[in-house]
């Protein structure tokens, strides 16, 4: 069925000049309110706390005024329905809630900032304003008086930040569309996402060690920018080291303290881990007992090859590329080191693998290893039609010749049987260097990339629809 019509430039054009204003005023409200998870404050029909339940109120509000049936899951999520000529669905995802503001902002976070073609304020770039002006593509298609052949929702999850409870909650209650794909990462169009494997290592019990205090990492999926160890000893002939910096710390010990650079643990590669920066100062300059040095030249095998060749765990696929590895966070609890890390893994290898072979390197050391956190390799066929009219969606309106591609992080995109993360990220475009990242300060996107992302989501739904699914 042809959907698309000769006119259609024309048409998406005119439309996001004409309602723009509107979108910017609909994303403004949206970021207004912080919508940061609070569970103390957490109660029926508001699961995550106060400021997810307001910035659900307001997304289906929104929906609602422009014409769309919409359902209020629980408070978990929500969704707006475009009905079609028959029930196969066809699904969108975004999510209303953000992480708190932080430190560091030179802007209000809880407002828009318009300035110099951009949009400052928490929730612009993650995930509010990709969220609506994707709304608003798919209000472009009601607003053209013509029945799609198949019905589109958009469900507004509340939860996507810390633990996705709702995409849990939403999916007991409702069946899964036939492909369904989030505007809360970058374009092209990823079709796959790495398995996740979080485990904790902990060693035996030390009861010679020189170590008094070992720290370092906030999350166990970033590399560690900093970390610090106080160990009994005299700093008199230590030598200098790049990123090192050692003082007395009192009772006869010294603080070794690291610089390295954080870095997310699905790109390990652009950081440098402040923990194997420690362990290696310790290991060369002998600060350790026999008990913590056989401990930390096993973990020196994990921290040093973040391909996961260190420890024997290494893999490669067609799709995903390598395996990477990292540890996270280090510390020293109950006269233990325990150190943990994350694996971003491809489908030639699978979690079981990744854990006996942990187990084998750091059991004869007197070390356990348990896995924390599996989840399987996710994949769509880069080659279906789903995936091949969100490619020449992206492609058409831009210009590019980009390929689909597949990620090592994780997206709404992987909750679901079949899916992919489409846009609005184009990391190929440098912002000025006053415009933060997602989760940074003064996050923010480009005017005219949410506008190129408008007309590439409408285009892509009328390509979705011309499927014959």
């Amino acid at each position: 069925m042809k959907v698309i019509s000769d006119d259609f430039n024309a048409k998406i054009d005119a439309y996001i000049e004409q309602n723009w204003d509107a979108c910017l005023a609909d994303i403004s409200h949206l970021v207004e309110i912080p919508s940061f998870e609070e569970l103390d404050k957490a109660q029926p029909g508001a699961p995550f706390g106060p400021g997810p339940r307001a910035a659900l109120t307001e997304a289906l509000a929104i929906a609602e005024r422009m014409g769309f049936a919409t359902t209020d899951v629980d408070g978990y999520a929500g969704f707006a329905e475009l009905p079609g000529a028959s029930s196969t669905q066809l699904g969108i995802i975004g999510h209303v809630d953000v992480v708190p503001a932080g430190p560091g902002w030179t802007f209000p976070p809880y407002e828009v900032t318009v300035k110099d073609g951009y949009l400052i304020g928490r929730g612009t770039l993650d995930d509010k304003g990709p969220l609506m002006v994707c709304l608003y593509a798919l209000k472009f298609w009601k607003d053209q008086g013509v029945q799609l052949p198949y019905t589109f929702r958009f469900i507004f999850g509340a939860n996507e930040e810390t633990d996705l409870l709702d995409v849990e909650h939403y999916r007991k209650a409702y069946a899964d569309p036939a492909f369904l794909f989030t505007p809360d990462a970058e374009f092209s169009v990823c079709y796959g996402e790495k398995g996740g494997f979080n485990g904790t290592v902990t060693s035996a019990p030390i009861s010679d060690g020189l170590i008094v205090e070992f720290t370092g990492g906030a999350a166990t999926n970033a590399v560690p920018g900093e970390a610090q160890a106080v160990v009994r000893a005299s700093a008199d002939g230590l030598p200098a080291a790049d990123g090192i910096t050692i003082t007395p710390a009192g009772d006869g010990t010294i603080r070794i303290e690291a610089k390295g650079k954080s870095a997310h643990a699905s790109l390990p590669e652009g950081g440098k881990n402040a923990i194997a920066m420690i362990v290696d100062y310790l290991l060369a300059n002998d600060l350790v007992s026999a008990e913590e040095r056989a401990f930390l030249e096993a973990d020196k095998k994990l921290l040093d090859h973040t391909d996961g060749s260190g420890v024997g765990i290494a893999a490669s696929d067609e799709d995903f590329g390598p395996l990477t590895v990292i540890g996270g966070t280090i510390e020293l609890k109950d006269h233990r080191l325990v150190q943990t890390l994350d694996s971003r893994f491809p489908t030639s290898t699978d979690g079981d693998t990744i854990l006996a072979q942990l187990r084998q390197v750091f059991g004869p050391v007197g070390a356990t290893v348990e896995n924390t956190l599996l989840l399987p390799p996710f994949l769509t066929d880069p080659n279906s039609p789903e995936i091949q009219a969100l490619s020449s969606a992206f492609n058409q309106v831009t210009g590019e010749e980009r390929k689909p591609f597949t990620i090592g992080g994780g997206t709404y995109a992987r909750e679901f049987t079949r899916g992919a993360s489409f846009g609005v990220e184009m990391p190929w475009i440098a912002n000025p260097e006053w415009v933060g990242s997602m989760h940074g300060p003064d996050e923010g996107e480009s005017i005219e990339q949410l506008k190129t992302a408008w007309k590439i989501y409408a285009l892509a739904f009328g390509r979705l629809s011309e499927l014959d699914l």
